[in-house]
């Protein structure tokens, strides 16, 4: 959808994009200095695959500090992006006739990476009905004695919702019990309207040797462009990750990984200006939105975007086709999510974009139910 938004605007069509799940912010002018002076002081030289000490240093105190979790450096391994630790852990952890368990609506790379690595995906859907938050019983219920791991993402992309603690808790003793791995992409927790995050290796020394943590600065600090993630696992899975990482990529960009010191430690007030104007933003699209007939909105909690459904629209493939070869508006079908009838907004962009893109939105669906 990206790709043909960009093939209208190049036609001088003026698309509003809802499609991009990248912060239109710019990346902080601290961050940015860090990486030009590591470039002006010649670190541009082969780095240890793990990452560099000073930032693994950096995100085991950001860990400590903001999660409660322990890591030392040694169970932390920097990666090309959130989505590269991802792939890191499964190709570690699980491989041929393993399952894995994925809640839906799910970010498409895990079903897809969960395949790369010769596993199953196991899709357990979570319910409008229940804010998006996996139910335990239907979660005990998917499992068979080859499921190895559970992927775990609050908050979440696509829907925005944030797992309540009682929900994390619940799945951590499953994982306990049924001896799983639980993989917890948490890329987006910084980004809370109300509830508070939970990162599951804070629960206790247990869970905390059976889970990856999987983070990284592109969403927090509007740093997507200089791909860094990380990891924090158990030390005898972080060597394997290491070793594994050493063989496809090797160290991350070196001048990156100084920006991304700085980034760490940013004072909180920069991140909290960024995550206000996203509630706001947040607030305003579920307004416009809820204000269309035979649109359901749920409220997101978390992340940067809205998942309502369209009724009497299963074919939102079709549906999002239309948004944007006929008002403009570029958004993504709720089939790439596992989820039929939704379409998923990332209000990742200016309050005047919203309101335009919104509104073309609006007058399509009006002109569709006449």
């Amino acid at each position: 959808m990206a790709a043909k938004a960009r093939a209208l605007q190049a036609t001088g069509k003026q698309v509003v994009s809802f499609s991009m799940g990248e912060p239109d912010f710019p990346t902080p002018a601290s961050v940015v200095e860090a990486g030009v002076r590591a470039l002006r002081d010649g670190k541009t030289k082969y780095v240890a695959t793990p990452g560099i000490l000073p930032l693994r240093e950096a995100i085991s105190e950001k860990l400590k500090r903001d999660n409660s979790v322990l890591a030392d450096p040694e169970n932390i391994v920097v990666s090309c992006g959130a989505k590269h630790s991802l792939f890191n852990a499964l190709n570690v952890l699980v491989g041929e006739g393993d399952e894995v368990i994925v809640f839906a609506p799910y970010w498409p790379t895990y079903v897809e990476q969960v395949r790369l690595a010769g596993a199953h995906p196991v899709i357990v859907p979570c319910s409008r009905v229940s804010k998006f938050v996996p139910e335990l019983d239907r979660v005990r219920a998917s499992l068979t004695s080859r499921t190895k791991a559970v992927i775990v993402n609050s908050p979440n992309n696509p829907t925005g919702a944030v797992f309540d603690h009682k929900t994390l808790h619940g799945l951590a003793n499953i994982a306990c019990e049924a001896d799983l791995w639980l993989i917890c992409d948490e890329i987006y927790e910084k980004l809370v309207y109300g509830p508070s995050h939970l990162s599951l290796a804070s629960i206790d020394p247990e869970v905390a040797e059976r889970t990856v943590t999987v983070n990284g600065c592109s969403k927090a600090f509007a740093m997507t462009g200089w791909r860094i993630g990380y990891s924090a696992s158990p030390r005898h899975v972080a060597e394997k990750i290491s070793n594994f990482q050493d063989q496809v990529t090797s160290g991350v960009t070196s001048f990156a990984q100084y920006g991304a010191v700085a980034a760490m430690n940013l004072p909180a007030d920069e991140v909290e200006a960024m995550r206000i104007e996203y509630m706001a933003r947040r607030d305003l699209i579920v307004s416009l939105l809820s204000a269309i007939e035979g649109v359901d909105v749920a409220v997101p909690e978390g992340a940067f975007y809205v998942f309502p459904s369209f009724k009497g629209h299963e074919d939102d493939l079709n549906l999002a086709i239309k948004f944007l070869e006929r008002s403009y508006v570029a958004t993504v079908p709720g089939s790439d999510f596992g989820a039929n009838g939704h379409i998923r907004f990332s209000y990742a962009t200016s309050r005047e974009e919203i309101e335009e893109g919104v509104s073309r939105v609006a007058s399509f669906m009006a002109m569709v139910e006449k």
